[in-house]
């Protein structure tokens, strides 16, 4: 937490205005996670590329249905079917065949069992697997928390700097929430470590800290 002061004479009064910015964090443990999941499939010839990845990526879709996936949680992010080149010197290249790629994005609110429903993705086909990305779902509990923290840290530094001036804390003038924010889990901490065993692969979600600034003014007099 840090805070830093500046008086700032912007309204008409008697007393002397003082300027606190403060920084109030939540601590949470990610109750949900994310994660992109497809098929990328390869032919000579467009359609069969596009054939195979729809049969291939159906398994998938079975497999995240039958994982408990809500339909709302599940939603295509990406459809795409491009040429494969192949490069001889002096020569322009030539077309091979195609890749056909199919990615869903899935969000996940049993983290228990997220490396289990990786391990059941990887089972039936799924060749991409991307993520997690761990957040909070419900965020305004622990908002609430760093919004206290905030005001106190800012109502102490304000009380430091009128006592040391000899004066009192009269009124606050004015309060500004000017930001809040969930820094991304480091990848070391959040990616998924995959086992050679048959475990199932370990997933560590960490903690995510959510902050909120304030710019509070106060009214200082003697």
């Amino acid at each position: 937490m840090s805070s830093n002061a500046q008086t700032t004479p912007f309204v008409a009064t008697d007393g002397t205005l003082l300027n606190v910015s403060a920084q109030g964090e939540a601590k949470r443990v990610p109750d949900i996670a994310t994660i992109s999941t497809g098929v990328v499939t390869r032919a000579a010839d467009a359609n069969a590329a596009m054939r195979a990845n729809a049969e291939q990526m159906a398994k998938v879709v079975a497999a995240i249905k039958a994982a408990g996936i809500a339909d709302k949680d599940v939603q295509t992010s990406g459809i795409n079917l491009n040429p494969t080149y192949q490069y001889r010197e002096n020569q322009p290249p030539s077309i091979t065949g195609y890749e056909a790629n199919n990615t869903v994005s899935m969000v996940v609110r049993d983290i228990p069992k997220l490396g289990k429903i990786l391990d059941s993705l990887a089972a039936v086909g799924a060749n991409q697997i991307n993520g997690p990305s761990f957040d909070v779902d419900k965020k305004d509990e622990a908002l609430d928390e760093a919004r206290r923290k905030a005001v106190e840290s800012a109502q102490a530094r304000a009380e430091m700097y009128a006592k040391t001036l000899g004066m009192k804390v009269r009124r606050i003038v004015s309060i500004s929430e000017s930001g809040r924010f969930s820094p991304p889990i480091p990848m070391m901490r959040g990616m998924v470590a995959m086992k050679a065993e048959a475990a199932d692969t370990s997933v560590s979600p960490g903690e995510n800290t959510l902050s909120i600034n304030l710019d509070v003014v106060f009214e200082l007099g003697r």
